[in-house]
């Protein structure tokens, strides 16, 4: 199995007032492709940024990072839009919804900042989504009317519908009672292995770390070898 993902030597260090926090320090690690991975460590572990730094919303502050083997580290933010954008799906344990958008346009509106198809492929694309998570019935719902479990499954759509080589979930499940989060479970595993997606999620669900094909383990900004 290939890699998707390759950090070597991967710092990130913010200013808090005048004082720098290491939030990633040193850290190297592989994805590779096709793979369930679930992160795991202690607040402050430096679990988000990682997180923030594979998902391209962040640039280290040293090392180098290569993403389906071409070097990205010091890309220009429209080239690391435009991967965003086609290559990346993001789910967070907030939804991040529209809520004046019904779960079909929610889902409809991350194919329309692609600008690459018409209004009629947006909508088949983002419909054949939304019955994928099975929620047919309820595509004009906003998310005000949806239960949690629901609107995790628009996320789940919404990061779906650009087809990305790599899904990245934020504690996908922390929001959800232990019923609906193994329904979400179930299906992020059926859309990897049917669609041999890349999942990258960072979690302190022990049902996520056992269906995980592989945990890494993050401490102090370090992945964690013990």
């Amino acid at each position: 199995m290939s890699e998707i993902y390759q950090l070597a030597n991967v710092s990130k260090t913010y200013m808090v007032g005048k004082v720098p926090v290491d939030a990633l320090n040193g850290l190297t690690l592989s994805i590779r492709k096709g793979e369930f991975a679930a992160l795991q460590g202690p607040s402050g572990s430096g679990k988000s940024t990682l997180l923030n730094v594979v998902g391209l919303i962040e640039k280290p502050t040293g090392g180098t990072i290569r993403f389906r083997d071409q070097d990205v580290t010091n890309a220009s933010e429209g080239l690391l839009t435009d991967l965003r954008q086609e290559c990346i799906g993001f789910i967070f344990q907030s939804f991040n919804l529209i809520p004046v958008l019904s779960a079909l346009e929610n889902v409809e509106y991350a194919l329309y900042l692609e600008q690459k198809f018409s209004r009629q492929e947006v909508h088949a694309r983002a419909m054949k989504a939304i019955q994928s998570v099975g929620l047919e019935r309820f595509a004009m719902h906003r998310p005000a009317e949806l239960s949690g479990g629901q609107r995790q499954r628009v996320a789940i759509a919404r990061a779906l519908v650009k087809e990305p080589q790599i899904i990245i979930a934020d504690e996908p499940t922390a929001n959800l009672d232990s019923k609906t989060a193994a329904q979400i479970l179930d299906l992020m595993k059926r859309l990897k292995d049917e669609l041999h997606t890349t999942i990258f999620v960072a979690t302190h669900d022990k049902a996520i770390a056992d269906m995980a094909e592989r945990i890494i383990k993050i401490k102090d900004g370090k992945i964690d070898e013990e």
